[in-house]
C-alpha cells in the first residue's frame, strides 16, 4: 500500500491503552499523522502520548466512545486507514455478561465499522485476539491452531467464557460487515501481550506476568491463590504486535486474519525461564494440570514479513520496566 504523505493519516481507537500506545508510537516514528481516540483527552493517564516523538506535530487526540457513533465519525472522517484497538476487558466478575461484555464489544465494533464505511476508509486493521481462535473442542488435539480455527461460540457461552465469546462474535461480525459493505478488513490476533509499558497503568497480561514473579495468581473467577494451571501461554511482545499491525496495514497482499504469537510455553517453563534471569523473586511454584494447552502458529504472519524478539528479551525488557516503575518493590 504505497501512500503519499497526505494519505498517511490513520485513526487509532483506544490510543491510550497498552497496545494502542505502542501502535501510535510506531506510526509516529514512520511519519504518519495519527488521530487517537480516548475517553478523556486531557486526562493525566494519556499524558504519555503527548511525550512521544513527533506527537506535538502529528498526533491529535479525540474524545470518543465506542458506543457513541457520532464521536467515532468525527475522529475517523478524512482518515484513509483505521486501526481498531479499543475493546472492553473485564477486570471484575461480570454480573450481566450480555450487557457488560457482549453488547459493548459487538455494538462498539459495528459503530466503528459503520463510521469507516461512511468515511470511505481504504483499510481497517481490526485487533482481535487468540481468544477468537483457541476454544474449539472440534479441532484435532494434535494439530497446531492456525487462522482457519475459530472459537466455538456456543461452547464459549456454555463454558461462561464471555471474553472469548465477545472477541469471536466481534471479529466474525467485522468480516461479515466488510464483505457486505466492501470494506477492506484485516485482523491481527495477538496472544498474551508482554513487554514494557508506556502508559501509567498495567494491562491484564502484564499483570499476569507481574504476578508470576510475585508468587500469587489472581483470576477474575477464582480470586487469589498460590497455584496456577500449567497451561501453554501463547506469548508475544507488544512491540512485535505493533510491527505486525503496521504490516497488516501497509501490505497490499494482507488478507483475512493473522495469529500473532512468538512463543508457546508452559507456565512451569516460563517461571523457570524467569527464575534463571531473576532468581531473587518469590515466584509461583504450585502448578496444577491444565486441559487448556493450545499451540498456535504465526506462519502466515511470518510469510507477510513479520519477525519477533527472542523470549528472553521480551521477559527482560518487561521485568526491567516493572522495576523502573517500582512495581516489584
Amino acid at each position: 500500500m504505497e501512500m503519499e504523505m497526505e494519505e498517511k493519516r490513520v485513526c487509532v481507537t483506544g490510543a491510550g491503552v497498552f497496545l494502542g500506545s505502542w501502535i501510535v508510537k510506531l506510526l509516529l516514528s514512520k511519519g504518519y499523522i495519527v488521530r487517537g481516540t480516548v475517553r478523556e483527552p486531557g486526562h493525566k493517564k494519556y499524558a504519555h502520548l503527548s511525550k512521544l516523538e513527533r506527537a506535538s506535530d502529528n498526533l491529535k487526540l479525540f474524545k470518543a466512545d465506542l458506543l457513541d457513533y457520532d464521536s467515532l465519525c468525527s475522529a475517523i472522517a478524512g482518515c484513509p486507514g483505521v486501526i481498531h484497538v479499543a475493546c472492553p476487558v473485564p477486570t471484575s466478575p461480570l454480573v450481566n455478561p450480555e450487557v457488560e461484555m457482549l453488547e459493548p464489544a459487538i455494538k462498539g465494533t459495528l459503530n466503528v465499522l459503520r463510521a469507516c464505511s461512511e468515511a470511505k476508509v481504504k483499510r481497517v486493521v481490526y485487533i482481535s485476539s487468540i481468544a477468537a481462535v483457541m476454544l474449539n473442542p472440534k479441532w484435532p488435539k494434535d494439530r497446531v491452531k492456525d487462522e482457519t480455527c475459530w472459537s466455538d461460540k456456543e461452547y464459549c457461552r456454555a463454558a461462561g467464557n464471555w471474553y472469548m465469546l465477545a472477541k469471536t462474535e466481534a471479529e466474525s461480525l467485522a468480516f461479515e460487515f466488510g464483505k457486505e459493505n466492501g470494506l477492506d478488513i484485516v485482523a491481527v490476533n495477538p496472544g498474551y501481550v508482554f513487554g514494557p509499558v508506556l502508559q501509567p497503568t498495567l494491562n491484564f497480561s502484564s499483570l499476569l506476568l507481574l504476578q508470576f514473579v510475585k508468587g500469587t495468581y489472581i483470576t477474575i473467577e477464582q480470586g487469589e491463590g498460590d497455584s496456577i494451571p500449567n497451561k501453554i501461554w501463547n506469548i508475544v511482545d507488544v512491540r512485535d504486535v505493533a510491527d505486525a499491525v503496521l504490516l497488516a496495514y501497509e501490505k497490499p497482499e494482507a488478507k483475512g486474519r493473522y495469529i500473532c504469537v512468538s512463543d508457546n510455553i508452559t507456565t512451569e517453563d516460563l517461571v523457570k525461564k524467569l527464575k534463571s534471569l531473576y532468581p531473587d523473586f518469590s515466584y509461583l511454584h504450585n502448578f496444577v494440570e491444565s486441559r487448556h494447552n493450545f499451540l498456535m502458529t504465526s506462519e502466515k504472519l511470518q510469510k507477510l514479513g513479520w519477525t519477533y524478539r527472542p523470549l528472553e528479551e521480551v521477559l527482560v525488557d518487561s521485568i526491567e520496566n516493572y522495576q523502573e516503575a517500582a512495581l516489584l518493590d
